[in-house]
């Protein structure tokens, strides 16, 4: 048996070449058919809005087919990897390549490395495209398909500072050049609301924030008096206010690392965060664990009648490794599992049970 990882160059074209082509007429089979069906429900929404028409029902099938498109990749290449394994077989070349010499890992190699490949292309589409379209698509959908309002670079703000609660009506700039806009301060003492201090503008002061054209209200006595300047002590930095609504789908792999860290810096919860970096990773990496899940019906003689079971049990591995990715990713955003966990541990998993069923039946 020969010891090299794949065959012989013509060999690996061939059964890449089969794998890459069913991976993308499945692909633009399912996207072409959800989008068509996804348009249909969504249209009388859109067209709904006045001012809406076939415009609008282009710019929702471009916004909404690259998510398509990531969504159902993994799919795609499950199932064109059980095609090409099912062709293979039931045509003898599988037996074929078997009498050569080549082993099972072999025939398997130009598929994992094909794997691979769209596993490349899927992480940079992931981070140059797919973040774009979603954040505007989100925008768009959460206006009710109407014109998107002029960006506002912040919104209101909610802070805790101790026991005080902290109110920016708006926030722009970062860091020592943060501007709080509409500020209400909500000062407790002893479990009870004692005072309310408004301002118009705060910035970062020394030791808290430098609060202009203040008025305080003594919730006790009813009273309320002016003051220009007020210097309001808080442990809430610039960072609690401007770190916010981070979400994996719609931040790049380079940036969301440094929100992670600033985050964290502000005391917020970041386990979600954290576990959708590492799967921005291990997430593209299954399309070179399919052809792995799928082999199981790649070998064994197709004139035993098992053939179809192996179909059925390869489908079964890999959709059980889309719920088990799921849950994991679940149990992150609780907080039930550490975030690496929750994205490697599917894959790693899966990685093993399809290594101890190709060895036991194949090797």
């Amino acid at each position: 048996m020969s010891r090299r990882w794949f065959p012989s160059a013509t060999i690996a074209r061939y059964v890449a070449r089969l794998f890459l082509w069913r991976t993308a007429g499945f692909l633009v089979g399912l996207v072409g058919i959800l989008l068509t069906l996804d348009l249909l429900g969504e249209s009388g929404r859109i067209l709904a809005v006045p001012g809406n028409g076939e415009a609008e029902l282009w710019r929702y099938a471009l916004l909404r087919a690259p998510q398509l498109v990531a969504l159902f990749l993994p799919f795609s290449v499950l199932l064109a990897a059980l095609l090409t394994f099912l062709t293979l077989n039931q045509h003898g070349e599988t037996v074929i390549f078997r009498a050569t010499g080549l082993s099972a890992h072999q025939i398997l190699g130009p598929m994992v490395l094909a794997g691979l490949v769209v596993a490349g292309l899927n992480f940079l589409f992931n981070e140059l495209v797919l973040v774009r379209v979603r954040a505007e698509f989100d925008r768009w959908k959460a206006a009710g398909y109407a014109p998107i309002p002029p960006d506002r670079q912040a919104q209101a703000v909610w802070v805790r500072s101790g026991t005080d609660l902290i109110l920016a009506g708006s926030v722009d700039g970062t860091g020592l050049a943060t501007r709080l806009s509409d500020v209400t301060v909500f000062v407790r003492a002893e479990g009870r609301l004692a005072r309310v201090i408004r301002a118009a503008q705060a910035t970062p002061g020394p030791g808290g924030w430098r609060l202009h054209q203040v008025r305080l209200l003594d919730v006790a006595t009813g009273r309320e008096r002016r003051q220009e300047v007020l210097e309001l002590r808080s442990r809430a930095g610039p960072e609690q206010f401007t770190t916010r609504e981070v979400r994996p789908e719609t931040t790049p792999f380079w940036r969301l690392w440094p929100a992670i860290r600033a985050l964290k810096a502000a005391g917020r919860p970041t386990d979600e965060l954290e576990a959708g970096l590492h799967h921005k990773i291990s997430g593209p990496l299954s399309s070179a664990l399919m052809p792995l899940l799928a082999a199981v019906a790649g070998f064994g003689l197709a004139r035993s009648g098992r053939l179809f079971l192996r179909a059925v049990v390869g489908l079964a591995m890999g959709f059980a490794f889309f719920v088990a990715d799921n849950f994991a990713m679940a149990m992150a955003g609780f907080g039930n599992l550490p975030p690496a966990l929750a994205a490697w541990a599917p894959l790693l998993l899966f990685l093993f049970i399809g290594e101890t069923v190709l060895l036991r039946s194949e090797e």
